[in-house]
Protein backbone atom coordinates (compact mmCIF):
# COMPACT_ATOMS: atom_id res chain seq x y z
CA UNK A 1 0.00 0.00 0.00
CA UNK A 2 1.03 3.16 -1.10
CA UNK A 3 1.68 6.85 1.18
CA UNK A 4 -0.49 8.71 -0.32
CA UNK A 5 -0.05 11.88 1.71
CA UNK A 6 3.21 14.18 0.35
CA UNK A 7 6.97 14.13 0.77
CA UNK A 8 6.72 17.45 1.70
CA UNK A 9 4.38 16.59 4.71
CA UNK A 10 6.29 13.92 5.73
CA UNK A 11 9.50 16.05 5.80
CA UNK A 12 7.40 18.64 7.94
CA UNK A 13 6.13 15.47 10.75
CA UNK A 14 9.98 14.53 10.61
CA UNK A 15 10.94 17.91 11.60
CA UNK A 16 8.62 18.97 14.18
CA UNK A 17 9.19 15.36 15.84
CA UNK A 18 13.04 16.26 15.93
CA UNK A 19 12.26 19.95 17.16
CA UNK A 20 10.31 17.95 19.78
CA UNK A 21 13.22 15.87 20.76
CA UNK A 22 16.06 18.60 20.65
CA UNK A 23 13.14 20.60 22.93
CA UNK A 24 12.50 17.46 25.63
CA UNK A 25 16.49 17.13 25.74
CA UNK A 26 17.41 20.89 26.17
CA UNK A 27 14.94 21.02 28.98
CA UNK A 28 15.71 17.51 31.02
CA UNK A 29 19.75 18.76 30.61
CA UNK A 30 18.98 22.32 31.71
CA UNK A 31 16.39 20.93 34.80
CA UNK A 32 19.58 18.27 35.72
CA UNK A 33 22.68 20.72 35.16
CA UNK A 34 20.69 23.63 37.70
CA UNK A 35 20.50 20.73 40.35
CA UNK A 36 24.10 19.45 40.56
CA UNK A 37 26.37 21.41 43.26
CA UNK A 38 28.91 23.76 42.06
CA UNK A 39 31.67 21.47 43.72
CA UNK A 40 30.74 18.36 40.93
CA UNK A 41 30.86 20.88 37.80
CA UNK A 42 33.86 19.53 37.41
CA UNK A 43 33.24 15.54 37.49
CA UNK A 44 30.01 16.47 34.83
CA UNK A 45 32.36 18.67 32.28
CA UNK A 46 34.32 15.66 31.81
CA UNK A 47 31.51 13.39 31.12
CA UNK A 48 30.53 16.36 28.90
CA UNK A 49 34.15 15.59 27.23
CA UNK A 50 32.95 12.55 26.58
CA UNK A 51 29.77 13.27 25.27
CA UNK A 52 31.36 15.92 22.93
CA UNK A 53 33.79 12.70 21.56
CA UNK A 54 30.98 11.11 20.86
CA UNK A 55 29.46 13.90 19.41
CA UNK A 56 32.52 14.05 17.15
CA UNK A 57 32.43 10.32 15.96
CA UNK A 58 29.08 10.92 14.63
CA UNK A 59 29.64 14.02 13.04
CA UNK A 60 32.09 12.17 11.12
CA UNK A 61 30.41 9.32 10.47
CA UNK A 62 27.51 11.68 8.47
CA UNK A 63 30.46 13.12 5.91
CA UNK A 64 31.62 8.84 5.73
CA UNK A 65 27.17 8.73 3.49
CA UNK A 66 25.95 10.57 1.16
CA UNK A 67 24.00 13.59 2.87
CA UNK A 68 22.52 16.79 1.96
CA UNK A 69 23.97 20.08 1.66
CA UNK A 70 21.64 21.04 4.59
CA UNK A 71 22.87 18.15 6.42
CA UNK A 72 26.37 18.40 5.81
CA UNK A 73 26.56 22.07 6.82
CA UNK A 74 24.64 20.89 10.58
CA UNK A 75 27.44 17.91 11.09
CA UNK A 76 29.65 20.39 10.52
CA UNK A 77 28.78 22.76 13.02
CA UNK A 78 28.01 20.08 15.16
CA UNK A 79 31.56 18.93 14.38
CA UNK A 80 33.26 22.69 15.49
CA UNK A 81 30.87 22.98 18.56
CA UNK A 82 31.27 19.92 19.75
CA UNK A 83 35.22 20.14 19.17
CA UNK A 84 35.42 23.37 20.84
CA UNK A 85 34.29 21.52 24.13
CA UNK A 86 36.25 18.97 24.30
CA UNK A 87 39.30 20.83 23.90
CA UNK A 88 38.18 23.51 26.08
CA UNK A 89 37.46 20.88 28.69
CA UNK A 90 40.41 19.26 28.52
CA UNK A 91 41.98 22.78 29.22
CA UNK A 92 39.97 23.64 31.86
CA UNK A 93 40.51 19.69 33.72
CA UNK A 94 44.01 20.54 33.48
CA UNK A 95 44.30 23.53 35.06
CA UNK A 96 41.98 22.56 37.65
CA UNK A 97 44.31 19.24 38.17
CA UNK A 98 47.67 21.87 38.36
CA UNK A 99 45.64 23.05 41.41
CA UNK A 100 46.59 20.33 43.33
CA UNK A 101 50.24 20.71 42.07
CA UNK A 102 53.28 21.66 44.52
CA UNK A 103 54.58 24.42 43.26
CA UNK A 104 57.87 23.74 40.95
CA UNK A 105 56.12 20.14 40.15
CA UNK A 106 55.14 19.06 37.02
CA UNK A 107 53.84 15.42 38.08
CA UNK A 108 50.29 15.34 39.66
CA UNK A 109 50.97 12.63 41.73
CA UNK A 110 53.58 14.75 43.92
Amino acid sequence: MADSRPKDYIAMLDLLLMLAVFAAAFATGYVLISRVPAMLHTPLMSMTNAISAVTILGALLLFTGHARTMEKTLGAAALAAAAFNLVGGFVITDRMLGLFRKKGSTDPGE
